[in-house]
């Protein structure tokens, strides 16, 4: 699909996507960096809402009804989704997010926007996943709320590596609770993407390869 394509190029000119030497939260030295917070325009949670709804249509049409994102980067996610699946495809869906901490006065409870209604079917977007820890965390929310499905999981990159166990992180929450998860572009997607560029990127290619061979799954 050609939006795979122009994602990638688009991370790129965001500064989300970049290259070189890093070390990540769990200590794993890795040659590329994906930081969803290096978004910061209006063009730009624009462009990133087309992308995801062309995901979600793509692969689920009109089968859900709610969007859900993960406080702190699923919450401008969902809406920029919304806005962008009610542009593009002409479907209205529900939208909403939680807090961080239950509210106890006003109208209360951890949710905004809309609240899950029993037999809705959820989709949660989040931007990356490593462990998986906040889909474990907003799968029984959801649930607590009302009888709901969830109907998917939606991210930007599947890094393709090993979660908790020697299974990547998508595969395992897909097992656990039964969640169809999809990503925009996988790491294989983006060094498919660097081989096909004019300039010489197998040193590159060869570091990600390295890092893949110890870490992927």
């Amino acid at each position: 699909m050609s939006y795979k394509k122009d994602f990638i190029a688009f991370m790129v000119r965001s500064k989300v996507l970049t290259f070189g030497d890093f070390t990540t939260k769990s200590g794993r030295q890795t040659p590329f960096f994906i930081n969803t917070g290096n978004y910061q325009t209006g063009e730009q949670i624009c462009l990133l809402g087309e992308y995801y709804a062309e995901c979600i249509y793509n692969n689920l049409g009109d089968r859900f009804d709610v969007l859900y994102g993960p406080a702190y980067k699923g919450i401008p996610l969902s809406i920029a989704v919304s806005i962008a699946l009610y542009k593009k495809f002409g479907l209205n869906k529900a939208f909403c997010f939680n807090r961080k901490e239950a509210k106890d006065h006003g109208e209360g409870g951890s949710l905004i926007g809309h609240i899950p209604k029993g037999g809705e079917r959820i989709v949660i977007i989040e931007d990356v996943i490593t462990a998986g820890t906040s889909v474990r965390e907003s799968v029984p929310l959801l649930k607590k709320t009302a009888d709901v499905k969830i109907a998917a999981l939606i991210i930007s990159v599947d890094r393709m590596e090993k979660g908790l166990g020697s299974k990547t992180a998508l595969q395992e929450i897909k097992e656990e609770f039964g969640i169809n998860a999809f990503s925009l572009v996988t790491i294989r997607d983006i060094v498919q993407s660097l081989s096909t560029k004019k300039v010489d990127n197998s040193e590159l290619i060869a570091k990600i390869e390295s890092y893949l061979a110890i870490y992927g799954a």
